[in-house]
């Protein structure tokens, strides 16, 4: 019992400062965002932004406890030195003629660059490891990366963070464009979130929603940053960020209407408990100068203003953390509403369901005298099942022809006469204005080359087959079924019989 009390006192003696005293405050924090920018070709694009910062220099302290800032990406900075990493994982591609600029631009595919610190020794060696544990982290195909698609920039790709030096020999980069991005790759992302996709803006993260876009793109930076003004000391900051642009008319079901819950199929409930800041901003520079022509609901409760990429951008604020932000019902579904339609009448499209419904494009517009008009649609060939395939497959497939309504004004003013007396076809389509009339055009129906598959292939195996099986089973049931006879051997040949007739002839006895 005496020697208990001096190990007690001891144990209280290391644990006091920690449990008695004032607790230290976090080391790191954790901001989510999400952006919403309606586009100008219709579409919504969608950014979601998690940014965690560390406030520890994993290559010179031993860290063993992790509580925002994932484990397996801080261990990968101690092991291999890394002062930099940027990893993108993207599906489509941006069309900025359209859709405008981006905040983040990413190649399709896969793109890999790292930044070594200036104590490696062999750069390439440790390239070569970092992409194979990345490739297991991310289950991508990045252990695919080697020296035959490896390039070392020594211009265009500067470090984002926090350098004492641009010494481009430890700079390696690669880009595998033929990467496949699925759910496969988006689970472990998401897995690295800290709160995953249980609460916060991640709870929006749905596999079946967001691979149903225009365009997907999924990102990883890490980068160091100085942690206070006078950059005495640095931060790790890992930025998580997920792009994807949604199809308006298919959400919308026909209509440039959108909201949360068309685009995800889910609403916000809550901020991540562990986020310092968790907003939402909705991009409403184009239509803060005619407010009669878009509503936002619920309506914003704050507006924020600032320079992107070169332009002034204002944007509707809605704070998660604000209890007044989540209405009664515990959830927040933005919505974003068109009063009247845009433009001049704008445009009535109605999506094509596979093998139930096709397209519907309706346009109202006035054309000018003399003026030429041309509309151009995009689509994509794509294999049909073998049994939708017409008897001649390569002659094309046909699609019906468009149809132009149209009022032409009348180079003669018709007389006031009672339309159901007039003859000829006037009374087919009646006019309420003698100074037009009324014209229906056809154009010619269009034939589109689809990618046909060698018919000629099943047919050589449905002959080869058939005449296997012919050979083989007729030489078995030949066997089976034939009836076998021993026939007694003759006694002589013909021969024999050809002499013992000469022998007859003459007489003598036969053999």
């Amino acid at each position: 019992m005496a020697a208990a009390a001096p190990l007690c006192l001891l144990v209280l003696l290391l644990l006091g400062p920690g449990v008695w005293g004032q607790t230290e405050p976090p080391r790191d924090s954790l901001r989510e965002e999400l952006v919403i920018t309606p586009l100008p070709s219709g579409d919504v694009a969608a950014t979601f932004q998690f940014r965690t910062r560390w406030d520890s220099e994993l290559q010179r302290e031993e860290v063993s406890h992790y509580r925002l800032f994932p484990k397996a990406l801080g261990q990968l900075i101690s092991k291999y030195s890394l002062r930099e990493l940027h990893l993108s994982l993207t599906q489509g591609f941006w069309r900025t003629r359209y859709w405008g600029t981006p905040f983040l631009q990413a190649p399709s595919g896969a793109e890999l660059w790292a930044w070594f610190q200036d104590t490696v020794t062999d750069v390439d060696e440790s390239w070569k490891e970092l992409s194979n544990v990345l490739s297991g982290i991310f289950c991508a195909s990045l252990n695919f990366i080697d020296s035959t698609n490896t390039v070392t920039p020594s211009a265009s790709f500067k470090p984002l963070g926090l350098a004492n030096g641009t010494d481009h020999s430890f700079l390696r980069y690669a880009v595998l464009p033929r990467e496949v991005v699925c759910t496969e790759n988006l689970t472990p992302w998401k897995k690295l979130l800290p709160c995953s996709s249980k609460a916060g803006l991640s709870v929006l993260l749905k596999a079946d929603r967001l691979f149903h876009t225009s365009y997907h793109s999924q990102a990883v930076h890490i980068r160091p940053v100085c942690r206070d003004a006078r950059c005495a000391s640095i931060s790790w900051e890992l930025r998580q960020t997920l792009s994807v642009v949604f199809d308006a008319f298919v959400t919308g079901q026909g209509k440039q209407d959108w909201s949360l819950f068309r685009m995800f199929s889910r609403t916000l409930t809550e901020p991540c408990p562990l986020a310092s800041e968790s907003r939402v901003y909705v991009d409403v520079t184009n239509y803060s100068q005619d407010n009669e022509t878009l509503e936002v609901y619920p309506p914003p409760l704050t507006t924020y203003q600032d320079v992107v990429l070169g332009t002034r951008k204002t944007y509707a604020v809605y704070d998660l953390l604000d209890t007044a932000v989540i209405n009664n019902s515990r959830s927040l579904n933005l919505q974003l509403k068109w009063k009247r339609p845009p433009g001049n009448g704008y445009i009535h499209y109605q999506p094509a369901q596979d093998r139930m419904q096709p397209h519907l494009l309706e346009m109202l517009m006035q054309l000018p005298a003399s003026s030429v008009t041309k509309v151009s649609i995009q689509f994509e060939r794509a294999l049909l099942k073998w049994t939708e395939y017409t008897p001649d497959p390569n002659h094309g497939f046909y699609v019906s022809p468009s149809v132009l309504s149209a009022l032409v004004p009348s180079e003669v003013a018709a007389q006031p006469v009672d339309w159901e007396e007039s003859p000829l076809f006037n009374t087919l389509f009646p006019v309420s204005d003698s100074s037009s009339y009324f014209v229906r055009l056809y154009t010619e129906p269009l034939l589109v080359n689809l990618p046909t598959p060698d018919f000629s292939m099943p047919y050589n195996v449905i002959c080869l087959t058939c005449t296997v099986v012919a050979v083989c089973y007729g030489s078995f049931y030949n066997l089976l079924t034939r009836t076998f006879q021993v026939e007694e051997p003759s006694k002589g040949g013909l021969a024999k019989r050809l002499a013992n007739l000469i022998r007859r002839a003459r007489g003598v006895p036969p053999l």
